[in-house]
């Protein structure tokens, strides 16, 4: 590989310490993933665990850009990752939704809703990130986790309670982008 460039961290760490993916050139060395090499991908995964190349098919692509590079972690079953750092005061606002997730209540314009566990989890997720489309499948292994088996109609039906229970001036705040998923829109 006479043109190779080198490795620079296909995950760049934010302050919150969550990582963002980027995308890595055709001409780009990407060292082998395992758990002895020292780097700063590796300082960001849990003692003990592993990573592996994710399959091709389990990642994004964007049309005239280079394939992306993703690995899947495993970690020990008495170990478990460490959970997102949460908002400072637990509380996210945008437009008429208010999320306490340390009290896991939310109310629009001042009125509590009663939600389910997942109608929760859907909508603190939406909430805090206005704006940003997100695929059924994006959902469903962010809110229900690897684990759950159906399709992307489990994530429509739940939207559908979400914006019923949102009431009627509110529910268009669920906008469904066609053929792709959901953004929440202030």
């Amino acid at each position: 590989m006479a043109n190779s460039r080198p490795f620079s961290p296909a995950a760049t760490p934010y302050p919150s310490g969550r990582t963002r993916l980027r995308a890595v050139d055709r001409d780009e060395v990407v060292p082998p993933p395992a758990a002895d090499v020292p780097g700063p991908l590796v300082d960001l995964l849990p003692p003990g665990s592993t990573w592996l190349p994710a399959p091709a098919h389990t990642l994004p692509t964007l049309p005239g850009r280079p394939p992306m590079v993703g690995y899947l972690v495993l970690v020990p079953v008495d170990q478990h990752p460490p959970a997102p750092a949460p908002a400072p005061g637990g509380v996210t606002e945008a437009g008429p939704v208010r999320i306490d997730s340390h009290e896991r209540t939310a109310e629009v314009d001042g009125r509590f809703l009663e939600l389910t566990y997942l109608e929760f989890e859907l909508l603190a997720h939406l909430v805090a990130h206005p704006h940003r489309v997100h695929t059924r499948d994006q959902l469903v292994t962010t809110v229900w986790g690897y684990g759950h088996v159906g399709d992307g109609r489990t994530v429509d039906v739940h939207v559908a309670r979400l914006r019923r229970k949102l009431g009627a001036e509110h529910r268009q705040t669920i906008r469904t982008i066609r053929r792709v998923g959901y953004k929440y829109v202030p």
